[in-house]
C-alpha cells in the first residue's frame, strides 16, 4: 500500500507492475490473509500498530476484489485494468499530437518489438502498452527467479523499458497538468 501509493506518483510504469505482482503474491498465498500476514505483512517490522492495520486492511481489499472479480488465478484487477487503460489512452493522445516527436521516435524504436513480441502471444492479441507491460512483467519474474536473459532479449527489454519510461515521464507530466501547459495544445479538447 506504501509502496504502491508512492510509486503511482513517481512512475506510473512501475506501478502497474508492482501492482501486477500484488496480484500474484496474493495468489501465490491462495488469497488466505493468514498467510499473506504470515509471508508478507510480517516482513515490515519498522510499521505502527496502526500502519500495519492499514497494510492489511489494503491486502484484504484487493483479496476481496479478486475474488469479486474472479481473478482469483490469472487476470487483473479491474483498478489495475483501468490504469492500463488510462496509460493507453495517453499514449494514443501522444501519438497524436505533432508536439511531442521525441516520444513518436521513441515508439517507433520499440514496435520492432512489439510486433515481435505480439507475433508469439497466438490468439491473444494485446494493444501495444499492454504489450510493453506484459514484457517488462516477463523480464522482472525472470529476475526474481534468478533465471538468464539472453542479450537480444535484454536489448529488446532495454528498449522497451526506455519507452516506457517516457511515457511514464509524459503521465506524471499530465497528472501535474503540465503536459499541456496551453489548453489549446490538447489534442483531447477538441
Amino acid at each position: 500500500m506504501f509502496t504502491a501509493s508512492a510509486k503511482r506518483k513517481e512512475n506510473i510504469a512501475e506501478y502497474l507492475l508492482y501492482m501486477w505482482h500484488i496480484e500474484d503474491l496474493i495468489r501465490a498465498n491462495g488469497l488466505d490473509m493468514e498467510r499473506i500476514k504470515k509471508a508478507v505483512i510480517c516482513n515490515y517490522a519498522s510499521l505502527s500498530d496502526n500502519e500495519r492495520k492499514e497494510l492489511t486492511d489494503w491486502y484484504g481489499s484487493l483479496v476481496d476484489m479478486m475474488r469479486r472479480e474472479n481473478c482469483q488465478e490469472t487476470g487483473h484487477l479491474q483498478l489495475n485494468k483501468n490504469t492500463l487503460l488510462q496509460i493507453d489512452e495517453l499514449h494514443r493522445t501522444l501519438m497524436a499530437s505533432p508536439k511531442f516527436q521525441n516520444y513518436h521516435s521513441e515508439f517507433y524504436k520499440t514496435l520492432p518489438f512489439i510486433v515481435e513480441l505480439r507475433s508469439r502471444q497466438g490468439d491473444k492479441l494485446l494493444g501495444e502498452i499492454e504489450t510493453c507491460m506484459t514484457a517488462l512483467y516477463g523480464m522482472l519474474m525472470l529476475r526474481l527467479q534468478g533465471r538468464e536473459i539472453g542479450q537480444e532479449t535484454k536489448d529488446a527489454l532495454q528498449q522497451i523499458a526506455r519507452f516506457m519510461a517516457l511515457l511514464s515521464h509524459y503521465w506524471q507530466l499530465d497528472q501535474d497538468n503540465k503536459l499541456f501547459e496551453n489548453a489549446d495544445d490538447d489534442p483531447r479538447n477538441g
